[in-house]
């Protein structure tokens, strides 16, 4: 419990005091977002956040937690993809070598024994030995979590506290599987997850609207890869039936929001890498309302999807696909209501059918 206390101080403590600090260097190194068509800030804020959360984090978790060949992945990793991203931050990186750099990162944890090496059928419960397998897989769940929480940071606070949400959800997940199941490995993701929290709560203090300062790639990048890392280190390996599906749903807001846009654009025939500005933040700024009360929905929309996920690891597994059905057509009928995918709007048809 002393460990717990200290980690969560340092964690907090330390992101909270580096962030004025570093809000400073990201002027001085021309580490700044200028506004755009696309974007929703109006002047120019600094963007290197990601360099105090992983301050704190990081230092929290060689204070509090025993070193483990996992461990040591998680942090190598994080370190590459948070220096990636303040590069990115400071120079601008071409999409390819963000992407190299973000195969490289999820390649690192494999030596380290961080990979999902089986799954559990939801609908017999029977374990699947993916094998060889594994190592695709883990490396495109990195790689597309990682770039789901990057493609929703575009308000203040957005990304930062759903990831907050979600380190969360899978430290209450974690303690269920090790108190009620009895699977190994889950003190170490309680720890990391609350850690992660704490850090993020401290951040969070300066990324609120109004913010003083932007995750940036250096953030938003580093969260979504310490979340993917996470569920694969703790949550994947649980045993119950739906422990595959546990982690979509915490994540499900960073990867809705990406698998929409993506069938968003192959439906308009627009390259898929391509931004645009209709994700979910988008949508309810359009519906009126305020940079706040949409980030607030959100993180509604967020907390309810841990719910979810942590009854989903606590019922039958015939109770739990019937929540996942009803989830599924809740959120497809929320996200064609909000314009997520539904059709273009008026003006972008206007514009098609003038071309």
């Amino acid at each position: 419990m002393f460990k717990m206390l200290l980690g969560l101080l340092l964690a907090g403590g330390i992101t909270l005091a580096a962030t004025p600090w570093v809000r400073r260097q990201a002027f001085r190194w021309g580490a700044v977002d200028r506004p755009n068509a696309r974007k929703v800030h109006k002047g120019v804020m600094p963007r290197l956040g990601g360099l105090a959360v992983y301050a704190g984090f990081v230092t929290a978790v060689l204070v509090t937690i025993q070193p483990t060949r996992s461990l040591y992945g998680l942090l190598l990793g994080m370190t590459l993809i948070m220096l990636l991203g303040a590069l990115d931050d400071i120079r601008g990186l071409s999409p390819r070598v963000k992407l190299a750099g973000q195969v490289a990162a999820a390649l690192v944890l494999l030596p380290l024994g961080v990979q999902v090496y089986f799954v559990t059928n939801p609908f017999n419960g029977h374990i699947v030995d993916l094998g060889w397998l594994g190592i695709p897989i883990t490396i495109f769940w990195v790689v597309a979590v990682t770039n789901a929480v990057n493609l929703i940071d575009g308000l203040d606070g957005l990304a930062g506290g759903v990831s907050c949400i979600a380190a969360l959800t899978m430290a209450v997940v974690g303690w269920t599987q090790w108190q009620i199941f009895g699977a190994a490995g889950q003190r170490e993701i309680i720890m990391l997850a609350l850690l992660l929290a704490a850090a993020l709560l401290g951040f969070l203090r300066y990324n609120f609207h109004p913010a003083k300062i932007f995750l940036g790639d250096s953030g938003s990048m580093l969260l979504g890869y310490t979340l993917a890392v996470m569920a694969i280190m703790g949550l994947t390996k649980s045993v119950t039936a739906v422990s595959v599906l546990v982690p979509l749903v915490i994540l499900g807001i960073p990867l809705l929001d990406t698998f929409f846009a993506v069938l968003r654009r192959y439906h308009r025939h627009r390259p898929i890498f391509q931004p645009d500005k209709e994700h979910l933040h988008h949508q309810l700024l359009a519906l009126g309302l305020s940079h706040r009360q949409a980030v607030l929905v959100i993180y509604g929309i967020s907390a309810l999807l841990g719910a979810s996920a942590v009854v989903l690891n606590l019922v039958a597994t015939d109770q739990a696909l019937a929540l996942l059905v009803v989830l599924a057509v809740v959120v497809i009928a929320a996200a064609n209501k909000v314009g997520v995918i539904g059709r273009a709007p008026e003006k972008d048809r206007q514009m098609s059918s003038r071309l």
